[in-house]
């Protein structure tokens, strides 16, 4: 009997062992995606529902960007609004701000641009405190899109203190992370709030509840960008305005810039990389 327990001992350490190794090679990964994010221009839709107390959509918003790379940085010109076309006269004032943008941008220092680039980096600095974060339980193997998978449960680690100001938002929340094989990359996060969640001093608070779906898709078979992110929420402003939203986020027509600024052809390919 003693044999036998300690084997399902070890069994289920090693496999808490393995499902967090599995979380942290991966948050290598995401780090290696970001730093080739800025190469990438993109399209980003952006609709926003606000509903009332029974659910029902009472009003929808929607927004086309075009999401540009002006000196390392992403720059977003507005292309349409609520499944319309900006008029010529709003069209041109897009342009005329794009362009004072990027030669503002142009004139910048090198030391300017090399603070922008950290600045950039140690926003996603919080995410390397993932794997501490959270205890881990390999759940199984699936597939999504063809790609095998590994599914991941996260639960927030008691005692956990975050280095990172940012990082105290991962005791509030757990969530289950499909995982790839090949090449180690979420493909896959579903993410339930279980503890208020606070932004710019409690002016934007998300109560638990809320839920937030993430997906990424691999493009140009070198990196995995953002596909789609889906957020439903009781939120509440400030301290009186309590409102209900469903906002989905899409990201589509990535374009990889060359060394000499010409846009590269670009494929999102669904198969495991070479």
């Amino acid at each position: 009997m003693r044999a036998l327990f300690l084997t399902i001992l070890c069994a289920l350490t090693l496999q808490a062992q393995d499902a967090r190794e599995i979380v942290k090679r991966s948050v290598d990964r995401d780090a290696r995606n970001f730093a080739r994010f800025k190469d990438y221009t993109f399209q980003q839709l952006t609709e926003q529902k606000m509903l009332d107390k029974r659910g029902q959509v009472s009003s929808l918003e929607t927004e086309l960007n075009d999401v540009l790379i002006l000196a390392g940085r992403p720059y977003y010109r507005q292309l349409e609004r609520d499944g319309k076309l900006l008029s010529e006269k709003e069209a041109q004032k897009e342009q005329q701000k794009l362009d004072r943008e990027a030669a503002k941008r142009a004139g910048e220092s090198e030391r300017t641009r090399a603070r922008y680039e950290r600045d950039r980096l140690e926003e996603r600095a919080f995410a390397r405190e993932i794997p501490d974060a959270f205890t881990f339980k390999l759940l199984g193997e699936e597939r999504i899109d063809g790609l095998p998978v590994w599914k991941i449960q996260a639960e927030p680690k008691p005692g956990f203190k975050p280095r990172d100001r940012r990082a105290g938002a991962f005791k509030n929340v757990r969530g289950t992370l499909w995982i790839d094989q090949a090449g180690y990359q979420w493909v896959k996060a579903d993410i339930d709030v279980i503890g208020t969640i606070s932004w710019g001093w409690f002016v934007l608070r998300i109560p638990p509840g809320a839920k937030i779906e993430f997906s990424q898709t691999r493009v140009n078979d070198e990196v995995w960008l953002p596909k789609q992110v889906h957020i439903r929420a009781d939120a509440k402003l400030g301290l009186i305005k309590t409102f209900r939203a469903d906002v989905a986020i899409s990201y589509r027509n990535y374009r990889k810039f060359g060394s000499d600024s010409q846009i590269l052809d670009v494929q999102e390919v669904g198969t495991p990389p070479k």
